[in-house]
Parts: C-alpha cells; sequence; structure tokens
C-alpha cells in the first residue's frame, strides 16, 4: 500500500510521534493506521493513542427528554453556516421531540409524522428551501429513573455539536442536581463505556496485546530486567487496570472532584449512573484529504 503524506500527517497529528518513526510504523503496518498506532506505542513512541480529527459533517445534535427517557439525534449538513440557520435549528428540535415520542430507529422516526407530513418529507422540503443537502444521520435512546440532557457548544437551546445523555437511578431531585455534571464530564472526557463490564471485548484484548508487547519489549532492553512472572503478573495487569480506569466512566477521576471517582461521586449523591450516551456531531465519518498539488500535477500530465 502506498503511504500517503496526508496518512503521516494524521499519524503525527494523533500520537506526537516523530516523522521518520511514523513512516516505519506505516510500513511495518501496511497503511493499517490503528496498527500503526498500535506499533508506536508497543515501541514506547506514542505519546497518545487518541484518533486525529477526521470529522467532515456539521450539523447539529438535539437532544429532547422527558420523565425517565431522554433522545439525542444528530442531522448533518454540508456547512456549519446551515447549522446556524433557524429553520435547520427548528428541524433539529422538531426531529428530536418526534424521536422522544415516537421513536426506536431512524427509520421509524423518518416515517412519523410532523405537521400532517412524515419527518422525511419535512427533511426533504428543508433541502429544497434551504438550498443544502441534510441527513438524519443517527440518534440515540436512553430510559432510566432520571435522564439528563446537557449540550457542549450550543448553537440553541437542547442543541449544539455535542450531545449528553445521562441515565440515573435513585431520588429524582438529587439526580437531577448533580446529573448535569456528570453529562459535562461525559462531553470532556469521552468514555468508552460505562464500567469494565460493558467494555467492549475487542477493545480490551487490543489493549493487552499492545501492553503486553510493550512490557516484553522493555524489559527486554533493560539494563535490570524483571522476571517474567513479575511482567505477566504485576506490570501488565497494573497497567491495565490503569487503562480501565481512564476509559470507563465509573472508573475516572471525577473532573470536578479529581479526589473521587464518578462511582464514588455518584454514591455520595445517593444516586447511581446506569447509562449514558454522548453523540458528537461527525463521530465516525472520516474526512478525505486531497492533496491539491499532487492532483494538479496529476492532471497536467494527463
Amino acid at each position: 500500500m502506498t503511504i500517503t503524506a496526508a496518512m503521516v500527517k494524521e499519524l503525527r497529528e494523533s500520537t506526537g510521534a516523530g516523522m521518520m518513526d511514523v513512516k516505519k510504523a506505516l510500513t511495518e503496518s501496511n497503511g493499517d493506521m490503528d496498527a500503526a498506532v498500535d506499533w508506536l506505542r508497543t515501541k514506547g513512541l506514542a505519546k497518545a493513542a487518541k484518533k486525529a480529527d477526521r470529522v467532515a459533517a456539521e450539523g447539529l445534535v438535539g437532544v429532547a427528554v422527558t420523565t425517565g427517557k431522554g433522545v439525542a439525534v444528530e442531522i448533518n449538513s454540508e456547512t456549519d453556516f446551515v447549522a446556524k440557520n433557524a429553520d435547520f435549528q427548528a428541524l433539529v428540535r422538531d426531529v428530536a421531540n418526534v424521536a422522544l415520542t415516537a421513536g426506536d430507529s431512524v427509520e421509524v422516526v423518518k416515517a412519523a409524522h410532523l405537521n400532517g407530513k412524515t419527518v422525511d418529507d419535512v427533511i426533504q422540503e428543508s433541502i429544497a428551501r434551504i438550498g443544502e443537502n441534510m441527513t438524519f444521520r443517527r440518534m440515540h435512546i436512553l430510559e432510566g429513573e432520571t435522564v439528563v440532557s446537557y449540550v457542549h457548544n450550543s448553537a440553541a437551546e437542547g442543541m449544539g455539536k455535542i450531545g449528553v445523555l445521562v441515565a440515573l437511578n435513585g431520588p429524582a431531585d438529587k439526580a437531577q442536581a448533580v446529573g448535569k455534571q456528570f453529562a459535562m464530564h461525559i462531553a470532556a472526557t469521552a468514555p468508552l463505556s460505562l464500567s469494565e463490564a460493558t467494555m467492549d471485548p475487542v477493545v480490551v484484548e487490543r489493549e493487552l496485546t499492545v501492553q503486553t508487547a510493550k512490557a516484553l519489549e522493555e524489559n527486554a532492553t533493560s539494563a535490570k530486567p524483571k522476571p517474567e512472572n513479575v511482567i505477566t503478573q504485576n506490570i501488565i495487569p497494573g497497567r491495565m487496570k490503569k487503562f480501565l480506569a481512564e476509559n470507563t466512566l465509573l472508573g475516572q477521576a471525577f473532573v470536578i472532584n479529581p479526589d473521587l471517582t464518578v462511582e464514588q461521586a455518584a454514591k455520595e449523591a445517593g444516586v447511581e449512573i446506569v447509562g449514558y450516551a454522548r453523540v458528537a456531531v461527525g463521530e465516525g465519518i472520516e474526512k478525505k484529504e486531497e492533496d491539491f498539488a499532487a492532483e494538479v500535477a496529476k492532471m497536467v500530465q494527463g
């Protein structure tokens, strides 16, 4: 596979690794970006393992909440300018409200009625009126005794670039009081799962593979190697414990009081967090970067 300058740039930005190390990682992994990140981490060359910003879509996430239920919908637009349009914002608000009462999937909501027409027809009419393509991309429903919402980078009431829902059990007044803080925490930290029990086994296995290879390589090149049982029974489990603490909501240090985990903070508040959803505009859409100079050169060459 050809290693492009755009791939090198993306990997450098996402890991903080040097140019030559990034090129070697991509070569060793045959251009597989995730495998290249793992290779760099195994060698101790990656300062971070986050994904680069590959979001291409604009638009808004709208949230709506009623007793015991909340919904977040994402509607994409071509430009951020349209996301600031009052008509577009009204559409997002209307679709979120329909989803709250009538939907369990995007397709069901599209077929539901809004002002005497289907939601899908209303979206198509908005496309024609505003003059820009729009997509009702996804939705997330969350249920619990109390559901609290929060919007980050708010464009208008109940909508913005990131929408968060948190489901809590316990006294409603306490859940409402502290729920917003937990929702803000989730917006900031983007946990991978609620707890270790709900973490994707594939993610855990991949991290274990990286940490095992890294620990063994570090030990092999150490001036004072440790016994293998110390590596397998202490160091690797310790690193996995840290990974799970940093990436599960309940295990994370609470941003408002880092002396407590989120789970401990919830317990002190007299509530239990039973679920959450974090929906960011454009999440998972890969931005295709074109090398304009190379494209022009290719055209000139015929």
